[in-house]
């Protein structure tokens, strides 16, 4: 006779919130932000703090390319007047090889100056105590007197904002490229 038992197996690993048919990456507990979203496994290869500094800046860029992206469209710089296009995916061509170095040049600049020289992923957190993303830049001071619970959700505003600034700029990027007109 056949056996009618069910065999079975108990799962001791949490589900992930935000693909809850695979388990959460535990590597990624207790920073801000975390819904257990690493699909291919990053953060068991890589120092998840460097994982969550790359996302937080990656947010950040996509903010300020999302903002430009649509007020170039209606605002030019006095010294590029005469270059103005509709479609900004066209704007790194009109202004040529050496306007697009400074930026990347100005960037990798403030990459060095932020991280004190260390800018792998080696030795990006050799100082155990920095925090992804904490750069001591505030100069509105939003965060003086303010608790960590409160620091924390201005945190998670950060990166939630950065998440959808990152989905923003590439839809704005491939309507241009789809639909060949400007976004506006």
């Amino acid at each position: 006779p056949a056996s009618t038992g069910k065999a079975g197996t108990a799962l001791s690993a949490e589900m992930s919130k935000a693909m809850p048919f695979l388990t959460a990456p535990t590597n990624l507990d207790g920073y801000v932000g975390g819904v257990g979203f690493d699909p291919l496994g990053f953060s068991d290869n890589f120092d998840p703090k460097w994982l969550v500094e790359s996302e937080i800046k990656h947010g950040r860029v996509a903010m300020l390319a999302a903002a430009g992206f649509m007020a170039s469209q209606f605002v030019n710089f006095p010294m590029y007047a005469d270059m103005h296009v509709d479609d900004s995916n066209l704007a790194p061509q009109v202004v040529g090889v050496s306007a697009m170095l400074q930026i990347v040049c100005a960037a990798g600049i403030e990459e060095w100056r932020t991280n004190n020289g260390n800018v792998t992923m080696e030795t990006m957190f050799a100082n155990q105590d920095r925090a992804p993303g904490a750069l001591g830049f505030d100069p509105m001071g939003m965060m003086k007197g303010k608790s960590e619970a409160e620091i924390n959700d201005l945190k998670l505003k950060e990166i939630k904002n950065g998440r959808l600034a990152m989905l923003a700029i590439g839809g704005m990027i491939h309507h241009n490229f789809v639909t060949g007109d400007a976004l506006f």
